[in-house]
């Protein structure tokens, strides 16, 4: 990997998963009773932790990455800070509002190669590696609380597994780039069979968390997770059609999501949806979509 690939996969990994970090750590720390105010504590020096690191990145980034990527929706979406904001009105002012905004105001242009950014992406690399190992094992003991009925959290265990399983991505991606290894080395029906398996679970998700009196959107959100399993089923050894039919049901999946997003921060769908929620899935939906569409148009 020569050093504009490094420097380029490094700022965009980070202002991706830094960020999907921060907020799984803030769903945590809100999931958990006030009784065990260490655990929400942790996970709120774990959000702390992710949203300094973030801030570095972002400011890194300004002028140093495409105009594609500022606009894909992957890092934010033009209502990432009215979520943050309505989350912040129910909860109190758990989210550092400024790095949206810093990242909204975000200029493109080509990286930036010297030295001076090499060794900055490099500390960053090696500081958050041990950190997402850190923030996994928090996670796992979580997770074997709430599996063993010592804690109670508003969050399913499957959620839990989901986002312990998504920070192990974060992992690998960011151990690869910091060797020096090529992303594309990746197995690409493995990372799309994971990518679909996780937009199948936010679908359940969803499902589970809007009112019960929201049966139009319950049967669609069911329906887009049946269809995610079908094509996880139908497809599994035809890669061609796999990532077709993976890239056409993301495109509707997204459309779904976006519509169901200005609902709830317009207060027009029922449901126990944080706010940010809504969001932090959106992006995840745009992240899975950019990388079908690049590896369509090879």
């Amino acid at each position: 990997m020569n050093y504009h690939d490094y420097i380029n996969l490094s700022l965009q990994t980070h202002l991706f998963f830094d960020r999907i970090m921060k907020e799984h750590s803030l769903f945590l720390e809100l999931s958990l009773p006030e009784k065990n105010k260490d655990l929400k504590q942790k996970a709120h020096e774990f959000q702390n932790q992710f949203e300094k690191i973030l801030e570095r990145i972002v400011y890194l980034s300004n002028g140093n990455i495409s105009n594609q990527l500022i606009e894909s929706g992957e890092f934010v979406t033009k209502n990432t800070l009215d979520a943050e904001n309505m989350t912040n009105h129910f909860f109190g002012d758990q989210i550092n509002t400024h790095i949206t905004n810093q990242e909204l105001n975000l200029q493109s242009g080509v990286v930036n190669i010297d030295r001076r950014m090499i060794g900055e992406i490099s500390k960053i690399n090696q500081e958050t590696l041990p950190m997402i190992q850190d923030i996994i094992h928090f996670q796992n003991d979580i997770l074997s609380k709430v599996l063993s009925c010592q804690i109670y959290s508003t969050n399913y265990p499957s959620l839990i597994q989901h986002i312990i399983n998504e920070a192990k991505v974060y992992y690998d991606i960011l151990s690869r780039i910091d060797r020096g290894q090529e992303l594309s080395g990746h197995n690409q029906y493995e990372q799309e069979y994971f990518w679909n398996t996780i937009m199948k679970e936010h679908a359940e998700f969803i499902r589970g968390l809007l009112d019960p009196s929201e049966k139009d959107l319950i049967l669609t959100a069911d329906k887009f997770a049946e269809e995610y399993q079908m094509i996880m089923k139908k497809y599994a050894n035809n890669p061609a059609y796999f990532t077709s039919a993976s890239l056409k049901e993301t495109a509707n999946f997204q459309n779904f999501q976006i519509v169901g997003e200005e609902g709830i921060l317009n207060c027009r769908i029922k449901s126990i949806i944080i706010p940010l929620l809504s969001d932090h899935l959106l992006r995840e939906a745009n992240y899975y979509l950019n990388i079908l569409t690049k590896r369509k148009l090879t």
